[in-house]
């Protein structure tokens, strides 16, 4: 009886070729996706500083004051505070976890996750 030889299958240089080819694509994506994710961090923390400033703002002018406390529970982003019945939540893990707000001077908010720290106007925009 004669056996014949199936050569079916890929070779070695056939399977390191793709294995080139995807470390490749992995090597262009991964900085991409930490990109994108720098971007959201950035931008919630753009509005929460907006809606932060915002409410702010509403409150000094209702109660006749020009400075408000402002606290952040950092496990779930849980205004405390006066704040609390114009902002519910804000991000996550932003720091710092209690600070001052008034008419006149810019504050910073930070973000451990992403490693960002940006400063903001009284009316909430970044500097």
């Amino acid at each position: 009886m004669k056996t014949t030889r199936s050569n079916k299958g890929f070779t070695l240089v056939e399977i390191m070729i793709v294995v080139v080819i995807i470390g490749l694509l992995a090597a262009m994506a991964i900085p991409a996706f930490k990109k994108v994710r720098e971007n959201s961090i950035n931008g919630a923390m753009k509005n929460d500083a907006r809606q932060l400033s915002a409410a702010a703002q509403q409150y000094m002018l209702e109660n006749s004051i020009t400075l408000v406390a402002v606290g952040i529970t950092a496990s779930d982003g849980t205004v405390t505070g006066p704040l609390s019945s114009y902002v519910k939540r804000v991000a996550k893990n932003t720091a710092p976890s209690s600070f001052n707000l008034d008419l006149t001077s810019a504050f910073t908010m930070s973000h451990p996750q992403g490693g960002l720290t940006l400063s903001f106007s009284p009316e909430g925009q970044p500097l």
